[in-house]
């Protein structure tokens, strides 16, 4: 099955991406991570050259013009290294589907993107809103030829850092064309927070590279023309963008295992007790087999998933099957990995901590666990009756 999946160019592309990983991203994780350091510019710059962040963008905008499948390929090569530069090529996309910009600067900025030069935040959640993004209460309210953002927003990874911000408002009043939920672009310098919008850091215990937002906006102005007409924008078109944004942290929690059980693997062969390598005990033999075994049925999963969206396929539940089980799969795995590093798994001297760390994230961002359950339930059985119960 995996003969049929990864044709010749697939492979050349895993080939690439691993080698590149190997050389330029796991070092620089094992440097900064334990620091809280955040993701050089020149790594950022390297990433670009490789064409990385405009992997589904279309050649006619200076992207590679592959699918979700080549995306999630290269994504988990990059997890090994760092998730948080996996996630960092996620932070590029299209910006032709902001209608009121002229055409002009949609393309010079979407290559931007496509070169790693023009990044977003995505501001979603809100302190009292997680999964549940049909209760955004953040509002934007039409003033002339601006809108104008009031409310707050929490997990804005890249704040920041980001060249603008993708946010999801409430718009009210009686315009069809409007009404409800929207996304809207938020220009701002690189470094700052934009005017009318201030906030901190969130204090993390992982996913390090990067700082992570809470934001609150009150009275923040943008022009008429910076919200998204078409492609993801609203509501069901940011549901329909999660959907591969899942099969992405697939990939990033496949990444994390697979990097956990290649460390634990290497440490069983060259930790020696009783006489012995603990790669010759029983138990750690098992350990190693039952873990393999399980980054490898994900890795399968995804591939199946990506290919259906690649195909056309919406895939909403085959979407939130992989991302539930990739994300459970890479929390047992990593821990797992740990265990067999023993004290020596508790340390900062072995990249383990960290992907044991990142690898807990991915049971909670871009839908928790319990809403991927639910969401797969729902398709199965129907809603419920009563959704109270559910």
């Amino acid at each position: 099955m995996t003969q049929h999946y990864l044709t010749e160019e697939r492979r050349m592309i895993q080939d690439v991406a691993r080698e590149f990983t190997r050389r330029e991203v796991l070092p620089v994780a094992n440097e900064l991570d334990p620091i809280q350091g955040h993701i050089p510019m020149d790594l950022r710059r390297k990433l670009g050259e490789m064409g990385y962040f405009g992997i589904r963008m279309a050649e006619e905008h200076g992207g590679m013009g592959l699918g979700v499948f080549e995306y999630c390929l290269i994504s988990e090569e990059l997890a090994r290294g760092w998730m948080s530069v996996a996630s960092i090529i996620a932070r590029s996309s299209s910006l032709m589907n902001v209608g009121g910009w002229p055409e002009a600067k949609r393309r010079e900025l979407t290559a931007k993107a496509a070169r790693g030069e023009h990044l977003a935040a995505v501001a979603l959640s809100e302190p009292n809103v997680g999964s549940d993004l049909a209760a955004v209460s953040c509002r934007a309210v039409p003033e002339g030829d601006s809108w104008v953002i009031t409310g707050n927003k929490y997990w804005c990874t890249f704040a920041d850092g980001a060249d603008y911000i993708q946010l999801l408002a409430r718009v009210d009043g009686d315009d069809p064309e409007f009404k409800g939920l929207q996304s809207f672009i938020i220009e701002k310098e690189r470094g700052e927070l934009p005017e009318g919008c201030s906030g901190a850091p969130i204090p993390k215990i992982g996913y390090f590279g990067w700082n992570t937002f809470e934001l609150a906006f009150d009275g923040c102005r943008i022009p008429r023309e910076n919200i998204i007409t078409s492609g993801r924008g609203g509501f069901r078109n940011t549901v329909n963008f999660l959907n591969a944004a899942r099969a992405h942290t697939a990939a990033r929690s496949i990444g994390l295992a697979r990097g956990a059980l290649e460390d634990a693997t290497a440490y069983a062969h060259e930790r020696v007790q009783f006489g012995a390598p603990i790669a010759d005990f029983q138990e750690t033999r098992f350990k190693i087999a039952r873990m393999a075994s399980e980054v490898e049925a994900a890795r399968q999963l995804m591939y199946h998933v990506c290919t259906l969206m690649d195909n056309g396929e919406t895939a909403d539940k085959e979407a939130a099957m992989v991302k539930w089980y990739a994300s459970e799969m890479a929390e047992r795995v990593t821990s797992n990995a740990l265990q067999i590093l023993g004290g020596a798994g508790y340390t900062k001297l072995h990249a383990v901590e960290r992907y044991w760390r990142d690898a807990r994230l991915t049971k909670i961002f871009e839908g928790t666990s319990e809403i991927q359950l639910r969401i797969v339930s729902d398709r199965l059985l129907g809603r419920p009756s009563n959704r109270n119960l559910a």
